[in-house]
């Protein structure tokens, strides 16, 4: 693992929907150590009638953890930034921003998504991009620049981590995993689906080529290393963090995974895509992994529903507390189908919940540990509907789930995970996203061979607990 006598520190920067960290990563006595050394919100703002990312904000705190790092003594020699799938900058040929970043829970593509599709229909784009169909997709965002008239001064399309790489660095790339998320990239080619962008009247410029997980991207520019105190490499790791999360599922071959936070993303890694009609009407979609597999996965609504009570209750109860609660209630069964558009962004996620029981008949959560339970609950039983089609789609069978990232310390789901899917749920690691990101730079620093030895180290440095 290495040659360096000196410890060496790698930064992973790790943007969720509801928060960001800086965590610093180095190996000691063969094991991985993680740091986390800044934190700091994220969400999506309301600015008239639009959602959108406060960048300005997201860039500042990057810079703030930067200068963390150096003030406890521990500068890193690279870092990466992973963020979320599908949102995006244009920028126009001053290499300035145009206008906003819209956030991928916006409204806009409601007008969108009927005028992509009749140009090309959903099962066209299916086959040959396999990737699922959701409201929110880089393809419907842009259409509806297109219809604005957003996008005619745009020289540049950088997706949410490159952009905040290009602006640590002055250079701008986009990468494999977080493209793959778009809806135009061709799932058996690995690259932009020319043909699609032609066809939706998309400037075939703003589509450069892509790079791999692990590229180099550039050093610190002057402006930055002067006001951090230090200059660093910028690599290119996984930056769709689902990506990074699924390289530390410590299991090799083509284990079951979900990388459990915000959403749930439940399947496995392939070397080849499924663009099948099945597969699509099971609206399961084919995104790229570290060196060009295809994850072939569903995304669940995940504990967003948990997330949004928690905010309901002015955050009275910890997650804790909700398991405790939920462990009190007896006799209630109550389920809700999780990815039904009611819970993508509702006013109340306790009402939606509450009018979902009512319509279908059954009874009304009115507790905190009913509402609790009935989420928890129904997730479980979307995972074990989700492992059923995995298995009829790919043939192959499972007798375990992989659970990583922050989901995998709810005791509570893992045990009716692990009831609801008759499988064993193996949990950990719970940074896995950071991990991955952080194996990714190790890898193009030299510090650890390739993944499979990355895998190994994952295995010896985090605890991993088995259920069922």
């Amino acid at each position: 693992m290495g040659c360096y006598m000196e410890k060496r520190y790698f930064l992973a920067i790790d943007i969720g929907a509801s928060s960001g960290r800086h965590l610093l990563g180095s190996i000691e006595n063969g094991k991985m150590v993680l740091e986390e050394v800044y934190r700091f919100p994220n969400g999506a703002i309301k600015n008239g009638d639009k959602l959108v990312w406060n960048h300005q904000s997201l860039f500042s705190s990057i810079v703030e953890g930067l200068k963390k790092c150096k003030e406890i003594g521990k500068v890193p020699v690279s870092i990466g930034i992973d963020t979320w799938g599908v949102d995006y900058a244009l920028l126009d040929e001053n290499d300035q921003l145009i206008g906003e970043i819209y956030s991928y829970r916006d409204e806009r593509t409601s007008k969108s998504i009927p005028e992509v599709e009749k140009i090309i229909t959903q099962e066209q784009a299916y086959a040959k991009t396999g990737t699922q169909k959701q409201v929110y997709n880089t393809i419907y965002q842009l259409y509806s620049d297109k219809m604005t008239g957003k996008i005619e001064k745009a020289k540049s399309f950088l997706f949410m981590p490159c952009y905040l790489s290009y602006l640590l660095t002055g250079v701008k790339k986009n990468e494999y995993t977080i493209a793959s998320t778009s809806g135009m990239l061709n799932a058996q080619t690995r690259d932009w689906d020319y043909e699609i962008i032609e066809k939706l009247g998309f400037d075939k410029s703003l589509f450069t080529p892509l790079c791999e997980p692990g590229a180099y991207l550039g050093e610190l520019t002057e402006e930055i290393a002067k006001d951090v105190g230090y200059t660093a490499k910028v690599y290119l790791p996984a930056t769709h963090d689902t990506a990074s999360a699924v390289m530390a599922v410590p299991e090799e071959g083509q284990p079951l995974y979900i990388s459990s936070g915000t959403w749930s993303l439940m399947g496995i890694e392939s070397k080849d895509a499924c663009t099948t009609k099945e597969a699509m009407e099971l609206n399961f979609t084919n995104e790229g992994g570290y060196d060009r597999s295809i994850r072939f996965l569903k995304n669940i609504m995940g504990l967003w529903m948990i997330q949004c009570v928690k905010k309901e209750y002015n955050d009275k109860y910890s997650f804790t507390d909700f398991v405790d609660e939920a462990r009190k209630v007896k006799d209630f069964d109550s389920l809700v189908e999780v990815n039904d558009m009611s819970f993508f962004a509702p006013d109340s996620m306790i009402n939606a919940v509450k009018e979902y029981c009512k319509k279908t008949n059954q009874k009304v959560p009115n507790t905190v540990g009913e509402i609790v339970l009935c989420i928890y609950s129904s997730l479980a039983k979307s995972y074990a509907e989700t492992v059923e089609s995995i298995e009829k789609l790919t043939g192959k069978k499972f007798d375990k789930i992989h659970i990583v990232g922050g989901g995998c310390q709810n005791v509570l789901l893992n045990e009716l995970t692990a009831k609801a899917t008759g499988r064993k749920v193996v949990a950990g690691p719970v940074e896995a996203t950071a991990t991955g990101n952080l194996i990714s730079q190790m890898v193009a620093c030299g510090e650890v061979s390739g993944l499979k030895e990355g895998k190994e180290l994952i295995r010896k440095s985090f605890d991993i607990k088995i259920e069922g």
